[in-house]
C-alpha cells in the first residue's frame, strides 16, 4: 500500500448535446492508469442538451459507481444552453478535488494522461498549468496548428501567446491545482462566440501563472465541424490578442516596426490605438513591388487619411518587430529572414499571426 495520504482528482467535463460521444469520452476515463493514492471524480455540466444526453448520464453514474468513481452531474435546466465557460464553472463549483483534470466530451483522453498530468503537476509550483501534446484525428487536419502546439520549445510556451492558433497549451489538455482556478475565479460567461480559454489563459500570466507542457501525447483531439471552437469568431479573438499585445508589449515600446506591408500588417496598424500608431516607424516587407512605397491610411468612415508609413526591406528596418507572418507558410523562407537577424522572441520582436 502506498504511504502517500490519498489524492483526489476532479475531471471536469462540460456538455451540451455530448450523446455521440459520451461513452467514448468516458470509457477512456475508466482506463486510467491511476497511482494508488489517486482516486477521481467526474464532474459534469449538462447544459441545457436536448439530444438524449440525459439518459447517457444516468446510464453512466452507475457504471462509475461500480468502479467507486462519482458521476456528479449540474444541470443547467432553463431551456436554453448558456456556453462553455458556464459549464465549466458549474461543474468545477460541484467538485472537490484538490486537482482539477479538463476534458471535453468529443475527445479522448489517453489512459497514462491522469497519472503523467498529476505526477508532474505536483512536482512543480501550484500556480502552474500543465498541459500536454495531442494527437488530432482525423490525422490530416489542422496540421498546422497540431505541429504548432506539439513541438513548440518549452522556453517559449510563456512568450508566444499573441498568435491566432490561441493559448500554447491547448485547453483540452489542461490539468491544474484548484487554487489556479480559484485564484483567477473562474471562466468567462459570455456565452457562445467568447474564447473563455484564451480570457483564463491571459488572467493566468497576469498574475505570474506559469505553464508547462508534458512532452507526451496523452490525448485524442477530434476535429469536427461542430466543435464549439468554431463558434468564435475571429474578430473577437483578434480583439482580445490586440488588447493584451498593447497593454503589455507596445506600452512599454518607445516604437517599433510591423513586419508585413500587406493585409495582416495594414489590418494591425489600423486596429492599433492612435497612441500606438505614433509609435509605428515603418511597415517592412520582402517583396519588391511593396518595398520602398509609402503606406497611408484612408478611413472610409471619416473619410480622411491617416498618418503615412514607410515601407522598408525587412533587413533595413529597425527592431523590435510586431511580426504579422504566419509562420510555417513560406517553406521556411520567412524564418530564415527572421534567424538571420539574429533577434530574441519577447524582446526584439514577437509574433502576432
Amino acid at each position: 500500500m502506498s504511504s502517500e495520504p490519498q489524492v483526489l482528482i476532479s475531471v471536469i467535463v462540460p456538455i451540451f448535446n455530448g450523446s455521440s460521444w459520451i461513452d467514448q469520452c468516458f470509457n477512456s476515463i475508466l482506463q486510467q492508469e491511476l497511482r494508488e493514492d489517486v482516486f477521481l471524480e467526474v464532474c459534469v455540466c449538462n447544459d441545457a442538451s436536448d439530444d438524449g444526453t440525459v439518459l447517457f448520464l444516468h446510464k453512466w453514474v452507475h457504471i462509475f459507481n461500480q468502479k467507486k468513481i462519482k458521476l456528479k452531474v449540474f444541470n443547467n435546466e432553463s431551456g436554453t444552453p448558456k456556453g462553455v465557460g458556464y459549464s465549466k464553472n458549474r461543474a468545477v463549483g460541484i467538485s472537490n478535488g484538490a486537482y482539477l483534470c479538463f476534458q471535453d466530451i468529443d475527445d479522448v483522453m489517453l489512459p497514462n494522461r491522469i497519472r503523467e498530468q498529476y505526477e508532474k503537476a505536483r512536482s512543480l509550483p501550484r500556480d502552474t498549468i500543465v498541459g500536454s501534446q495531442f494527437k488530432r484525428v482525423p490525422e490530416n487536419s489542422t496540421n498546422r496548428y497540431t505541429q504548432w502546439a506539439n513541438s513548440l520549445p518549452d522556453e517559449k510556451l510563456h512568450i508566444q501567446i499573441y498568435t491566432s492558433h490561441g493559448p500554447t497549451v491547448i485547453m483540452p489538455t489542461w490539468f491544474c491545482h484548484r487554487s489556479v482556478f480559484e485564484r483567477i475565479g473562474g471562466f468567462s460567461e459570455q456565452g457562445k462566440g467568447t474564447p473563455e480559454d484564451l480570457i483564463f489563459f491571459y488572467k493566468h500570466l497576469d498574475l505570474g501563472g506559469k505553464v508547462y507542457r508534458v512532452n507526451q501525447c496523452l490525448l485524442i483531439y477530434t476535429y469536427h465541424p461542430s466543435a464549439t471552437t468554431f463558434s468564435v469568431m475571429e474578430a473577437t479573438i483578434w480583439k482580445i490578442r490586440l488588447e493584451r499585445l498593447e497593454h503589455v508589449v507596445l506600452h512599454n515600446w518607445p516604437k517599433f516596426t510591423i513586419w508585413n506591408a500587406g493585409k495582416q500588417g495594414r489590418k494591425l496598424y489600423n486596429s492599433l490605438s492612435v497612441e500606438s500608431q505614433k509609435k509605428v516607424t515603418a511597415l517592412c516587407d520582402v517583396d519588391k513591388k511593396k518595398v520602398g512605397k509609402i503606406y497611408t491610411p484612408f478611413n472610409s468612415d471619416t473619410r480622411k487619411s491617416g498618418r503615412s508609413v514607410d515601407i522598408l526591406h525587412f533587413k533595413d528596418a529597425e527592431p523590435p518587430f510586431v511580426i504579422c507572418v504566419k509562420i510555417n507558410l513560406t517553406n521556411g523562407e520567412f524564418e530564415n529572414n527572421l534567424s538571420s537577424l539574429h533577434l530574441i522572441e519577447n524582446i526584439d520582436y514577437v509574433l502576432f499571426s
